[in-house]
């Protein structure tokens, strides 16, 4: 499984005799490992590294299962918002050098009257959030993890999961040779909600093997198409205001700018929501054109987009499993492979970090046990339904171009300023979520 890869921290997976399920009786095969996580991005990786220093966690055995090296992300230039609740969960496990504080947040609609300002001060916080980059984020906690006795196991694909009666066996290949690993509970923190695919041979490392599904069949899950294909890259400002985010709302769907530093503050991440049409012509143009188009949607308020480097399109839309645990109580999903959300309100990472560290509270509480996950479940259920409600609702009630919803947005923008309770609420929830 692990057979090609150098870490320290890699050790060889025992074959484990045949499934239950495959003989037809009930398995007493030891365990290779009490808990197994199959995903090794941002919120896999801070699984992983709290459980191992966590007092009541630590002495669990752990695997960490990944189709890629840690260092593949090494030169990701993505940009990814991280809240200052996520930074407090964080901090004490790894965090980037070069993240930028955000200390203000500005929300606003092209072409209509209405705007709220989110600022630090009113919170007596030393940011509202944080801009790191996708790659600077998983090497700081991949280096957490490296120290840990956690067993990483690089280049190898998981299967579907068979569970049994007292856990799951899960195949996985690497280097060509499958073996069958026996948990007692499996954690799916792969990038995504994927049925189940046809396997593919071990050397392929397209993007849908590095997916490989870990989801049984027959979960539900809420899905909405939202119609919007977002353009992201890192954009220069002439006139920049360092720290401050924009949320600006348009006729076709939100730019949020995000302060990444640079020179003078003038670098930010673009997320620009649009339709596919627009957003497929648009990513014909060249840089020249595209920054046109982008600063009459957006606006002058710091001044003209003199740069951008590391265009990329993705369609938005929105999957969230209904239950958080399946597998008869034996496998959980957290992050992406809980939910997917439209990045109007940066939530995704935020909300995928809060199911991972409930995880570990259950974990230390009650053992790699089913009852953990049940805890786990309960314990999550407020905060992402607010989370994922209030993501959706942005989502769809700020993308409409309809003159009298505009007029609505503006007043219920304004409102919030004239609202501080109601404001702050909202500010928290974003910042911290519900946690319990």
């Amino acid at each position: 499984m692990n057979a090609v890869s150098g870490s320290a921290n890699d050790a060889p997976v025992p074959a484990s005799a045949t499934s239950a399920a495959a003989a037809g009786t009930v398995t007493h095969e030891p365990f290779d490992y009490d808990l197994t996580i199959v995903g090794a991005g941002p919120v896999g990786l801070a699984l992983a590294g709290w459980l191992a220093r966590r007092s009541a966690t630590r002495a669990l055995s752990i695997a960490l299962i990944d189709a890629r090296e840690p260092d593949d992300s090494t030169g990701d230039p993505r940009a990814i918002a991280v809240s200052q609740g996520s930074r407090t969960l964080l901090e004490a496990l790894a965090w980037p050098h070069d993240a930028t504080p955000i200390e203000r947040i500005h929300v606003s609609q092209r072409g209509h009257f209405g705007r709220t300002l989110i600022d630090r001060r009113d919170y007596d916080l030393p940011a509202l959030g944080y801009v790191a980059r996708y790659g600077a984020i998983v090497q700081a906690l991949a280096q957490a993890v490296r120290g840990s006795s956690v067993h990483w196991l690089h280049h190898a694909y998981a299967h579907d999961p068979v569970v049994e009666h007292d856990g799951v066996t899960l195949p996985v290949v690497s280097a060509g040779v499958e073996r069958r690993l026996r948990t007692r509970i499996l954690v799916n923190a792969e990038g995504g909600l994927y049925r189940p695919q046809p396997r593919r041979a071990a050397h392929d490392d397209s993007d849908e093997a590095n997916k490989r599904a870990v989801q049984p069949q027959g979960e539900t899950k809420r899905s909405r198409d939202y119609g919007q294909t977002a353009l992201v890259g890192v954009v220069t400002l002439s006139a920049p205001q360092p720290h401050v985010a924009w949320e600006r709302f348009t006729n076709e769907g939100p730019i949020a700018l995000l302060p990444m530093g640079g020179v003078r503050g003038a670098d930010y991440a673009l997320v620009w929501c649009c339709s596919p049409d627009q957003a497929e012509r648009r990513a014909q143009l060249d840089d020249t054109g595209f920054l046109a188009e982008l600063g009459a949607a957006f606006g002058a308020r710091m001044g003209r987009f003199t740069h951008i480097h590391g265009r990329a399109a993705f369609p938005l839309g929105l999957n969230a499993l209904d239950a958080l645990v399946s597998g008869h109580g034996r496998i959980a999903a957290v992050g992406n492979a809980a939910q997917t959300l439209h990045p109007v309100a940066g939530q995704g990472l935020n909300l995928g970090l809060r199911d991972a560290h409930a995880l570990v509270d259950s974990v230390a509480q009650h053992g790699a046990t089913p009852r953990a996950l049940a805890d786990f479940a309960g314990r999550r259920a407020f905060d992402r339904r607010m989370t994922i409600g209030a993501t959706d609702t942005l989502a769809r009630l700020f993308t409409v171009d309809f003159g009298p919803l505009a007029m609505l947005r503006g007043l219920a923008l304004t409102a919030l300023e004239f609202a501080p309770p109601v404001k702050t609420a909202l500010a928290r929830q974003m910042m911290f979520g519900q946690r319990s």
